[in-house]
């Protein structure tokens, strides 16, 4: 391995795997900020698309009992989405906050470090396999 591609001070990883290399964790970064972005555009889709219902004067207007009632689902669809979008939003923001403080890869719960694998295939993990089971169990 090239210098260049390693990263002393990378975050910590569990023993017997190997350290996290420049371009591994520059990889988890961009993915986390295109994550990001792409949550931000779905959030204000969803905002104008709520804006644009409220000044429709006659949105619902006439409706019957079973008409008001789809779109009164419809729109708790849209919301539990939105709110879904902006915990993925915040969840890739604080990722990328724990990249920058050092803190990324460290179990929330018990300190150690979070696998590699698990970190590629979902970086916004912030507990260990170990500690998710056992937060699931309860």
């Amino acid at each position: 391995m090239k210098a260049t591609d390693t990263d002393a001070a990378g975050p910590p990883v569990p023993p017997g795997e190997e350290p996290w290399t420049e371009r591994e964790l520059a990889r988890v970064r961009a993915r986390l900020r295109d994550d990001a972005a792409a949550a931000r555009a779905e959030i204000r889709q969803v905002r104008e698309h709520a804006a644009e219902r409220l000044e429709d004067p006659v949105e619902g207007a006439g409706d019957d009992t079973a008409d008001s009632g789809a779109k009164a689902f419809e729109r708790e669809q849209e919301l539990a989405l939105a709110y879904n979008t902006r915990d993925l939003l915040a969840a890739s923001e604080r990722a990328i906050e724990r990249m920058d403080a050092g803190t990324f890869g460290v179990c929330d719960a018990c300190g150690r470090p979070i696998a590699k694998a698990r970190l590629e295939a979902f970086p916004r993990a912030t507990l260990c396999v170990t500690c998710k089971q056992r937060e699931e169990r309860r």
